[in-house]
Order: structure tokens, then C-alpha cells, then sequence
């Protein structure tokens, strides 16, 4: 399948960018063995007999965020054990999130104590129905993202720069992966596109790709404790396409850490307005949900 893809950075801070999956698009063209297409139900079928499940959302899309909701209340209609695992919330702050889901807690002090305002930016009333469904139905919700600081100093500095306490909620170095040849080379299409004059150079892209790829180890090493810890739970993640289309993102790293073949995971992308009738590419992800339907 010939497939044309777009990949734009959102600005996260002066120093960072990150990958922005509003722009990520997948448009099929002639293809004699067209792949197959799944309806809405189809899918749902599908994603109670995977262990960890991908929803690759574009951040201030609401519709996104709608489906995804409705996809994790049908998912629990036939599963109680299902924790939520989001981007949207930084490791540190675990703790904040078990207070309000314990009722110990208000929300107003959830987004006060995860600092989430200043940290992911966008609307509280985005993702808040995430956090109500969860305390309402006893479910674990599971804070995944790098500290943003963490994030940052790698990308002006790379990792060998992170102090011992810095180092404490993101996976060890050796295990932070930027050998695949194929992610690093859409990486520096990317880095090329929106480099500033006279920051080209290879080290400047080296600490680039570290920083995008720590995003993803520190997410999937979060999910795999928990899948080790909790063997009969499912997880449903909440994160940007960037972070899952082509698996690069956090389902290979996450296949890595629990043995590849021994899981089943799949990965959900959302049609857009501009490709309403946008058909599942395996090598993108494996089911694309149809909003209009």
C-alpha cells in the first residue's frame, strides 16, 4: 500500500518539540489486496482479547477524546479489570492521582497536585470524564509520562547530562533505545523540517531523537510494570499517534520489556475530518475508528 504520511512538531516548550499527532495522516491508494475494513463493533470485538490496548488520539480533538471514552466504557461492559494508562499525567505524580481515585482528595486538588495546567496544557475538561469514569467504577489510572524538565535538559543536552535524581522516573539508560534505523530516519525528516539555522548539526539531532525516545521508554516501561504486577488486568493507553503509529513509538518498547509474542496489543487511530473514510495500514495501526458512524 502506497501510503503518504505527515508528521508536524507542536512547540512544548522553547527547547522541545513534540510530535503532534493532529497532522499524522494515512491516505490508501490503488492496492490489489485493499485491507480489510472494520466497522466500529468490529473493532470493540477485537480489542477485549488484547492485553494492552493503543488509542492514538490527536490532543485538541474532542472527538477523539469522546470515542475513546466510549470505547473504554464498552471494553469495561465486559471487563471490570481495566486500568487506564495516560500520557497526559507525569510520573511524579502517581501519587496525586491514587488520593483522588482513593476520594481522598477533590479533582480541583488532582489538577492543582499533578501541576497539570502548566504541564499538558490542554483543557482539564478534556480528559477530567477519564478520571471521573475511573474513581466512579474503582479502576487504576496510571500516570506514564516523563517529567517535562527531564525531557527538556536531554533534548539541550542528551542523557548523559541527567543527574541520579533526575534519572529517578525515567527507565536506565540502557534501556533507552534509538537504534531503529527506520524511526531515526522519520525522526530526521522531521528534526530537518523544523530545524533553526546553525542547530543542524549531529549532535543537535542525537539529543532530538533521545528525547523523543525517551518519551516513549519511560511510557512503556510504566505499562509493562504494571502488566508484570497485574497479570489479569488490561490496560487501555491514552497517548498522541506519534507516540504509536508504525508500533516505533511505545508498543515496540513495551513487546521488548514483556517478551514479543507473549502479549497481545492493538493500536486504535481516529478518522479525521480531512479522512473521513481513512483505511486501517497495518504498518500505521492496526484498526482506524470511524467517527461518523
Amino acid at each position: 500500500m502506497k501510503t503518504t504520511k505527515l508528521i508536524k512538531l507542536c512547540a512544548l516548550s522553547l527547547s522541545i518539540f513534540l510530535l503532534c499527532s493532529s497532522a499524522v495522516q494515512a491516505e490508501a491508494t490503488t492496492n490489489p489486496q485493499r485491507q480489510q475494513t472494520y466497522t466500529n463493533r468490529d473493532i470493540l470485538q477485537q480489542l477485549v482479547k488484547a492485553k494492552v490496548v493503543y488509542l492514538g488520539e490527536t490532543h485538541d480533538r474532542a472527538a477523539d477524546q469522546q470515542a475513546q471514552l466510549k470505547i473504554i466504557r464498552e471494553m469495561h461492559r465486559q471487563n471490570r479489570k481495566i486500568a487506564i494508562a495516560m500520557e497526559m499525567f507525569q510520573r511524579p505524580f502517581q501519587g496525586a492521582i491514587d488520593s483522588y481515585l482513593a476520594g481522598k482528595i477533590t479533582e480541583e486538588q488532582l489538577v492543582d497536585r499533578t501541576e497539570y495546567d502548566r504541564r499538558w496544557r490542554f483543557p482539564w475538561e478534556s480528559y477530567a470524564p477519564f478520571l471521573r469514569f475511573a474513581k466512579e467504577n474503582q479502576m487504576p489510572v496510571i500516570a506514564l509520562n516523563t517529567p517535562s524538565e527531564v525531557t527538556r535538559k536531554v533534548a539541550r543536552e542528551g542523557l548523559e547530562s541527567l543527574s541520579g535524581e533526575e534519572k529517578k522516573y525515567i527507565p536506565p539508560i540502557s534501556e533507552i533505545r534509538t537504534d531503529n534505523a527506520a524511526y531515526r530516519q522519520m525522526l530526521l525528516e522531521v528534526f530537518q523540517q523544523h530545524q533553526k539555522a546553525g542547530q543542524g548539526n549531529s549532535t543537535a539531532f542525537e539529543r532530538f531523537v533521545q528525547a523523543q525516545v525517551l518519551w516513549d521508554e519511560t511510557m512503556a516501561e510504566k505499562i509493562a510494570q504494571f502488566v508484570k504486577a497485574n497479570p489479569d488486568y488490561q490496560v487501555v493507553v491514552l497517548a498522541g499517534k506519534g507516540h504509536i503509529i508504525y508500533g516505533y513509538g511505545i508498543p515496540s518498547r513495551v513487546a521488548r520489556r514483556l517478551g514479543t509474542g507473549k502479549i497481545q496489543q492493538r493500536s486504535v487511530l481516529f478518522s479525521s475530518p480531512e479522512n473521513p473514510d481513512l483505511q486501517a495500514d497495518k504498518r500505521i495501526a492496526d484498526f482506524v475508528w470511524n467517527h461518523s458512524e
